[in-house]
């Protein structure tokens, strides 16, 4: 995982419409995600099947994280379906992001159609022991 600035952690490919048009345009589905703790930081685990890499957005602004996976609508809608049990969408989900965040250390990471983002807790915040003299 690399490190990045509080602004962009992974960034669209530029296309034909920004993301911003694609979600006032077309449909987006929540992807299912598990966020989890640890002592260091909490990790939230994506996942956007049919999304590639270049395709994935992930902003954080005004203390909100937002995650944004692309898909191929077009090919999508155009298939000749004999079963279709999944719908047929873009990914978009905004996450609150907490004070007890390092929001300058936060990292991502998308494989295999699941995006991984680490969220930094503060030294501040994370469990210490003190030494009793």
């Amino acid at each position: 995982m690399s490190e990045t600035n509080n602004k962009e952690v992974l960034k669209v490919e530029e296309s034909n419409e920004s993301w911003e048009t694609i979600l006032n345009n077309e449909s987006c589905y929540a992807p299912l995600v598990d966020i989890y703790e640890t002592n260091d930081e909490f990790v939230l685990s994506a996942d956007m099947p049919g999304v590639n890499k270049e395709d994935v957005n992930l902003k954080i602004e005004d203390g909100s994280m937002l995650l944004f996976g692309k898909i191929n609508y077009r090919d999508a809608l155009n298939r000749r379906y004999l079963l279709q049990e999944k719908e047929i969408g873009h990914f978009f989900r905004k996450f609150k992001i907490s004070d007890t965040i390092d929001e300058s250390k936060i990292s991502a990471q998308f494989e295999n159609g699941q995006l991984i983002v680490i969220l930094p807790k503060h030294e501040r915040i994370k469990p210490r022991t003190i030494n009793i003299k």
